[in-house]
């Protein structure tokens, strides 16, 4: 029982030291542009929403100088349909729906996350990488996988997203019984932009700060 008892201290020793890795450097995301688009059954630009949702928190993790992963947390309450200062009547009443029980059910679950695993390059393509990670909406979590430039330089980090889909279902995010949700297509686009620094827009690099 002796023995028993020590060898199951000595997992979690182990355990507790791979979990607490040395050298490991956190860093901040401080610029991030989130946009997402909706279709109706019949895609064309008239039938197709759009609108903006907030980054409320984003870090990066480094061993070293390797980047090891990234924890997201998205502000599901300040999703919003339209241009950021419209006040258009038919997106004030869309963006109310989306808040609704009807599709993200914001007072319930006001926060979605994405934690990002790996990156993997990419040749001959118009996006340098492969970005591995898992989302979680509505308490529902799901591996994706999205083209995207990345650029790490040290500890600095930027991210431009392609556009790349959801299917919105997967995260019961749907009218529950209405026909309404019929003439909805199932697919939603996301494109993003976040950066731990401001960037040179010519050169894809960190911008000197000025001492």
């Amino acid at each position: 029982m002796k023995r028993l008892l020590l060898f199951a201290m000595m997992c979690v020793s182990i355990s507790f030291v791979f979990g607490q890795k040395k050298g490991d450097k956190v860093v901040k995301v401080t610029s991030s542009e989130i946009r997402w688009w909706g279709y109706k059954v019949v895609k064309t630009v008239p039938t197709t929403h759009s609108g903006t949702i907030k980054l409320k928190s984003g870090k990066f993790t480094f061993d070293k100088t390797v980047l090891v992963d990234g924890e997201f947390v998205i502000d599901m309450k300040s999703i919003m349909a339209g241009d950021v200062s419209s006040q258009d009547e038919d997106m004030v009443k869309l963006t109310n729906d989306l808040k609704s029980s009807n599709f993200f059910d914001v007072k319930k679950f006001p926060l979605a996350k994405f934690h990002l695993t790996k990156i993997i390059p990419l040749a001959n393509s118009d996006y340098n990488s492969t970005v591995y990670g898992d989302v979680t909406i509505k308490g529902v979590r799901k591996t994706i996988t999205f083209p995207a430039n990345v650029y790490i330089t040290q500890f600095t980090v930027v991210i431009e997203s392609a556009k790349f889909s959801l299917n919105r279902r997967d995260f019961k995010v749907f009218y529950q019984s209405s026909l309404k949700d019929y003439f909805i297509k199932n697919e939603m686009d996301i494109q993003f932009k976040l950066s731990t620094a401001v960037l040179d827009n010519e050169n894809r690099t960190p911008v000197k700060k000025k001492k």
